[in-house]
């Protein structure tokens, strides 16, 4: 079942959705050769617990961190801790606040100091396939119509789409109904309405879409051993347009 949302649950989410998109901005200020992904964990587990919201990944399904950190060929769902970034890696972070029972989902790839112009043509991509799903946000439209603009966009590029992990609808739970694939065929899937909000979340790696699951439960990595970039947005649906609550 898809849930809509009022108006005054939209500013809630939005509220989530400020508290999330702040966390990332510290952490992006840090991110730099020698610092540890759980240095950054801590970093932003204070930025959301300052700003009065809780973090909404820690103890999710038994998740230890309030970010998860993906770096290089690493898909989703790394686990933070001593590793030390280095020059030339590119990191993913996932990031999500919740306010008053309500979350906030977002995340960016950064560049660990100078990275590869392969590294940057994936992230670019990455982030243009992310805006290119949102801009279909409209009243109307279909939900894969959303899913076919992010494909169209990172294959385009000459990348590929992950088929396994996909975005979802957001509200109360972390995880509702619909789930949103970043591939499919335009004009297929549930009708858009005012009121719905979505988490798009393409991840697209440089290589071949094939992924695997760590031993430690948790960590995706690209099964080729390419690097994957993911960007992630949480969107309303609205009459006016799309309306991104996961921003400053």
């Amino acid at each position: 079942m898809i849930i809509t949302k009022s108006a005054a649950e939209l500013e809630i989410m939005r509220e989530a959705g400020r508290v999330t998109a702040t966390a990332l901005r510290v952490v992006a200020a840090a991110v730099r050769p020698g610092v540890t992904t759980s240095e950054l964990d801590e970093i932003a587990e204070a930025a959301i617990r300052d700003a009065g919201a809780l973090p909404a990944f820690k103890g999710y399904h038994g998740f230890p961190a309030t970010l998860c950190t993906s770096v290089d060929s690493q898909v989703v769902h790394g686990i933070p801790g001593a590793r030390m970034l280095r020059e030339g890696e590119i990191l993913s972070v996932d990031c999500g606040a919740i306010v008053d029972g309500y979350y906030g989902d977002s995340a960016m790839t950064f560049p660990v100091g100078a990275v590869s112009d392969q590294a940057r043509r994936l992230m670019d991509a990455t982030r243009r396939s992310l805006e290119a799903g949102i801009a279909r946000c409209v009243p109307g439209m279909r939900l894969h119509d959303v899913s076919a603009a992010v494909q169209a966009v990172a294959e385009g590029a000459g990348f590929s789409v992950v088929r396994e992990y996909v975005g979802h609808g957001i509200g109360r739970s972390r995880h509702e109904d619909p789930q949103v694939p970043n591939s499919g065929q335009a004009g297929t899937g549930p009708t858009l309405k005012g009121g719905m909000v979505i988490a798009i979340e393409p991840m697209i790696n440089a290589g071949r879409p094939d992924v695997r699951s760590l031993d430690d439960g948790w960590t995706v990595v690209t099964s080729d051993g390419s690097l994957s970039a993911h960007f992630e947005h949480t969107v309303a649906v609205t009459e006016e347009g799309p309306r991104i609550l996961t921003l400053e």
